[in-house]
């Protein structure tokens, strides 16, 4: 019973790290504006995306070349997107404003994967230029 109880509350500590992290990334990409490349590609006029558009702009970021320092982050976002989601999809009718946070959250996951795009843009650019220098 014990060994259950620690279970219980070390997987509760463990989500608890987990949103934060996700939270204090998604917060960190909100204030960096997208370049006019990324605005072209994404398609958004200001600085704020829509729920729905996270997968059309994680496909995007597949089709780039990784960028090594991003690669747990973005999959920490993207497990994060999907909790939300999940969680929107239940509350929507029982509680109206968890529902209508967790749409500002996804919001705030595809604005971030348009932030990730837009730098492996540019990673790609300067890997195009070093390669071009050689």
């Amino acid at each position: 019973m014990i060994a259950a109880l620690i279970f219980v509350c070390s997987i509760a500590a463990l989500l608890q790290f987990f949103i934060s992290y996700c939270r204090s990334a998604l917060i960190a990409t909100s204030r960096e504006p997208l370049s006019i490349q990324a605005r072209d590609v994404t398609g958004l006029v200001g600085m704020t995306a829509s729920g729905e558009e996270f997968r059309l702009y994680m496909e995007l970021l597949q089709l780039c070349p990784d960028r090594p320092d991003d690669r747990r982050v973005v999959r920490a976002v993207r497990i994060y997107y999907r909790m939300v989601s999940g969680l929107r999809s239940v509350m929507a009718k029982l509680a109206p404003r968890i529902s209508s946070w967790a749409e500002t959250e996804r919001s705030r996951c595809a604005y971030f994967a348009a932030v990730m795009l837009d730098r492996h843009i540019a990673y790609n650019r300067t890997l195009v230029a070093e390669q071009a220098r050689e």
